[in-house]
């Protein structure tokens, strides 16, 4: 009877295992259909807004050649523009990188916000052990567990 209760327990955590990746895999499915969704709208609106344009009132022809030439000129660095703004835009790999930039520097500016924190602590002890050589030994083990918790801080971050 025990090896089909342990039979039945390796089922049920292999069946809970699989069910959670499986659910992993639809939460990222759905995030990539999300920035899917989001990219084909935007390339809608481009569109509309291309047809917006096409549809305004064309400007007379200038006569003079060189006037057409720096027309066409700007029109083409505004075409350059929008396509380098859509290009980021649709760049997921690059958004995906800026967001883990940014979480690495508020999880730096985290760590040297507590190792401030506990470089004034150590300094309130120090002053406190001048004081009272009696408080020393409590402020040392105070000391020692600042030390410890920035410890661990430094590891977490790696």
């Amino acid at each position: 009877m025990s090896d089909a209760t342990s039979r039945d327990e390796t089922d049920s955590t292999d069946a809970d295992t699989e069910d959670a990746a499986t659910k992993a895999k639809g939460r990222h499915e759905k995030e990539l259909n999300e920035q899917a969704a989001e990219h084909q709208a935007e390339e809608k609106r481009a569109e509309q807004e291309a047809k917006v344009l096409e549809q305004q009132d064309k400007p007379e022809e200038p006569a003079d050649p060189d006037q057409l030439r720096g027309e066409i000129a700007d029109v083409r660095e505004d075409l350059g523009d929008t396509v380098e703004a859509l290009a980021a835009k649709t760049d997921v790999k690059a958004q995906a990188q800026a967001k883990v930039d940014e979480s690495r520097e508020q999880a730096k500016a985290k760590a040297t916000e507590v190792q401030d924190q506990a470089k004034a602590k150590v300094s309130e002890v120090q002053a406190q052990a001048k004081e009272d050589p009696k408080r020393f030994a409590l402020a040392a083990g105070g000391a020692v567990a600042v030390l410890l918790a920035l410890s661990f801080l430094k590891r977490r971050r790696r």
